[in-house]
C-alpha cells in the first residue's frame, strides 16, 4: 500500500500537461507559400547507379584444371550426371558422388546473360562430410566416371 502511494505522485505527472489544444482550419499546404515550402525540402530523385558487377575470381589449384572453368555439359561428361542441381538466380550448384568422396561445383557467369563456368569446387568424404583434397576426389571422380562410360547401358 505504501509503494502505491509513494507512486500516485509520479502518476498524477504524467497527465499534468494542461496546455489548450489549437485547431487548424485549413491544412498547412493549402497555401501557395507553404507549398512552395513543400516542395523545397523534398530530395531531387537521382537516376539508378550503374554497378558494374565484377567477374567471378576462379579458384586455382594443382588438380583442378578441366573442372575449374568448365560448363555443366563439359562437367557432365566427365563425372555423369549430377546428383543434385541447385539454381539460385543466375548461378548453379552440381554435386556428384561418388564411393569415396562428394564433389560440389559451383558455376557463376562471367557476365550477365553468357553461360555460368565452374569457378570454385568443393569436396568432401561420403561417410562422414569431413573435408579431403579437391584434386584426389576429382581423380577419383574422373575414374569411376570413365569405368562406368565402358559398361553397356552406362
Amino acid at each position: 500500500m505504501l509503494i502505491l502511494l509513494a507512486l500516485l505522485p509520479m502518476l498524477a505527472a504524467c497527465g499534468a500537461d494542461k496546455r489548450p489544444v489549437q485547431s487548424v482550419s485549413a491544412p498547412a499546404a493549402a497555401t501557395p507559400r507553404a507549398q512552395s515550402r513543400q516542395h523545397s525540402r523534398v530530395p531531387a530523385v537521382r537516376p539508378p547507379v550503374q554497378q558494374h558487377v565484377a567477374a567471378p575470381r576462379a579458384l586455382t589449384a594443382p588438380g583442378l584444371e578441366g573442372v575449374v572453368g568448365a560448363s555443366q555439359a563439359e562437367l557432365t561428361r566427365q563425372f555423369g550426371a549430377p546428383r543434385l542441381e541447385v539454381w539460385e538466380g543466375d548461378a548453379r550448384k552440381l554435386q556428384f558422388t561418388g564411393t569415396a568422396c562428394v564433389l560440389d561445383v559451383y558455376l557463376y557467369p562471367a557476365a550477365p546473360g553468357r553461360e555460368p563456368q565452374a569457378t570454385y569446387v568443393d569436396a568432401r568424404r561420403a561417410s562422414d562430410g569431413k573435408d579431403v583434397d579437391r584434386a584426389t576426389c576429382i581423380a577419383a571422380l574422373r575414374q569411376r566416371s570413365g569405368a562406368s562410360a565402358g559398361k553397356p547401358g552406362g
